[in-house]
């Protein structure tokens, strides 16, 4: 299933505000902060942006107003109430509240019915992780429309009373870099009908914490981490924390630099991964804090040899201001409703988070409505496979087809699917589409098995009798496919009518191909390849999916069965291998269709939906 989103608002508190009523708006500004100021916006490219304070530096509007405000302009724009949603995922750096969650207040102010709320923490990226969460409960059928709205509030942080006497370079660089507003997103399972969608191919978050000390922070005191008892719920009260600094916004400027590589490092990663092609984006939409940190990524990207044409690479923030966690979402509001976005156009929302180095990353295709039925998610070619030839240690069958098989692993695990499933961010969409196109072969299994049987003579008997008790214990595998698939929330008819994908049509061929020749021997190399995936493979697939998806049993039921059985089928296999009759002909055959058959399954699920 598919998600899609259909609707954007935006919200921005009051009038925009330039940069020459920016320090009577905030106030507390003296000589030496007014220069600080002009520095600052220099370098940053801000003209205007919105602040929910009057003339007087007085709050005007709850965090969660601007959340509701945002929400209801995405709701008008679809022609929906509140009372259409079924999940509700917030983001935002810091709620009006300590307790409860921002998501809970802003649906006790937005109304409704009721609905799964899900508050998402954090700074900027925290708008891509709640539209991840979104995505992934409608695709798995759980939820049907669900709405993401990221807000910030942070002109109270930046009121000049909290700065009397603070030298901090570092918070007061933030002070004017950061502005008001809230963007939002609905989310559904099928586009809007009365004109274009955005299908969310993708969604990546990524923290890098484990490799970086604190960058933007509050709460705690000098240093570039928090210490037991020095935290601001330690100092005994709030008006103590605050005497301490603690409670002043800062960032570590010196750091934006690390950030923009570590950036580009994800970026290419997705490349590489095959989720992005330059060659194919129509539209960039980055959030970052300053005009000088675009410049760097742009300089970045052009010395790793992966320029992008600065005419397809969208931002508001020098009218809109940098709104932290709403950005990206403001962003999208406008380039969509200007008509930037036209049917069949690409679109990359990329967010940088220098809280403690996080990225969140999202693909996203326009389609028109009457484009789409029963659409796969869009996949992009995958990137170019890189194998290490394996030498086998002697010329025994069993190092020769240990060779083959490690060769196998180096390629399988280049595979998108299985590469995402083993760094934990495979979605629910990968596995059914896993599911989806091993379906459509393994229904072939049981036939090819039975026409080699027929093919056997009277001197094989023994191998006959073998291939005909394995079909017999193979044919209905495709069914519990089947099953795990609708589990999983597809639909039974679609995967029954599905076809094969190319590397599934190329695997099926040669295999009745090979099974229509006399004597046909050389497929016990294939059910070394295809046997060894369930006794090496399945389980660890099995319990990798349902680690990553919350799956239950019943929904990896097909791997993890053949993550037993096939041990039992492996070992028969190799009792024939080490038989007399396998003799130098007979081995040079199942070598040679071993190699053939891990290309073509290696190929099968590379081309996932191309068919």
């Amino acid at each position: 299933m598919n998600a899609y989103i259909t609707a954007a608002g935006a919200y921005l508190p009051g009038p925009p505000v330039g940069n020459d009523e920016i320090a009577a708006r905030l106030g507390g500004v003296d000589e030496r902060g007014d220069r600080l100021r002009r520095r600052i916006l220099a370098a940053n490219g801000i003209a205007k942006r919105h602040y929910a304070l009057d003339a007087q530096g007085r709050t005007t509007e709850l965090n969660e107003e601007l959340a509701a405000n945002a929400l209801h302009a995405a709701l008008d724009e679809r022609g929906l109430g509140a009372a259409d949603l079924d999940m509700l995922a917030t983001a935002t750096t810091q709620g009006d509240l300590l307790v409860p969650g921002f998501a809970s207040m802003v649906h006790g102010r937005l109304g409704g019915g009721p609905m799964q709320v899900l508050s998402a923490s954090g700074v900027c990226a925290s708008s891509l992780a709640a539209l991840d969460a979104a995505v992934a409960k409608v695709r798995l059928g759980d939820r049907r429309r669900a709405a993401v709205v990221g807000s910030e509030l942070s002109s109270r942080w930046l009121r000049g009373t909290r700065f009397s006497g603070s030298g901090d370079g570092d918070a007061h660089f933030l002070r004017w870099m950061l502005s008001d507003g809230a963007g939002a997103v609905l989310v559904e399972a099928q586009p809007r009908p009365d004109r274009p969608s955005l299908r969310v191919d993708w969604v990546r978050t990524v923290s890098l914490a484990h490799a970086h000390p604190v960058c933007m922070r509050a709460g705690m005191g000098e240093g570039s981490s928090p210490v037991a008892g020095r935290t601001w719920q330690d100092m005994g009260s709030a008006t103590a924390a605050e005497q301490a600094g603690m409670m002043l916004l800062r960032q570590d400027t010196s750091a934006l630099g690390a950030l923009a590589e570590a950036g580009l490092r994800e970026f290419q990663a997705l490349t590489r991964d095959g989720l992005i092609d330059l060659g194919k984006l129509d539209h960039v939409l980055c959030h970052y804090s300053t005009n000088a940190f675009r410049d760097i990524v742009f300089d970045q990207l052009a010395s790793a040899g992966a320029d992008i044409d600065t005419d397809r690479w969208f931002s508001n923030l020098e009218t809109r201001g940098n709104t932290g966690a709403a950005s990206i979402f403001i962003a999208l509001e406008e380039c969509w409703r200007t008509g930037r976005i036209q049917p069949g156009q690409t679109v990359l929302l990329a967010v940088p988070e220098s809280g403690r180095f996080s990225f969140g990353f999202a693909h996203l295709t326009c389609v028109d409505a009457e484009q789409v039925e029963a659409e796969p998610v869009a996949v992009p070619a995958p990137a170019p496979v890189s194998v290490t030839p394996v030498v086998p240690q002697s010329g025994s069958i069993h190092d020769r087809l240990d060779a083959v098989w490690q060769e196998f692993e180096q390629r399988l695990d280049q595979v998108p699917v299985m590469h995402r499933l083993s760094e934990g961010t495979a979605t629910i969409e990968d596995y059914r589409r896993l599911l989806f196109n091993l379906r459509q072969q393994v229904a072939d299994g049981a036939r090819w098995i039975s026409r080699a049987a027929s093919n056997f003579s009277v001197d094989l008997f023994d191998l006959r009798s073998a291939a005909i008790g394995h079909a017999a214990e193979e044919h209905r595998d495709f069914m519990m496919i089947e099953r795990d698939y609708a589990a999983c929330g597809g639909s039974i008819e679609d995967i029954r009518s599905g076809a094969k994908n190319i590397g599934s049509e190329a695997l099926s061929a040669f295999m009745f191909h090979t099974a229509s020749q006399p004597d046909p021997i050389g497929l016990l190399g294939a059910m070394f390849i295809i046997e060894g995936l369930g006794t090496g493979k399945a389980s660890g697939w099995a319990a990798r999916f349902k680690e990553t998806l919350g799956l239950r049993d019943d929904q990896v039921s097909f791997l993890a069965y053949h993550g037993e059985a096939d041990d039992d089928h492996f070992a028969k296999l190799q009792a024939i291998l080490n038989s007399p009759r396998i003799d130098d002909a007979a081995a040079d055959a199942i070598v040679k269709t071993a190699k053939v058959v891990a290309r073509l399954y290696a190929l099968q699920l590379e081309e996932l939906d191309n068919v």
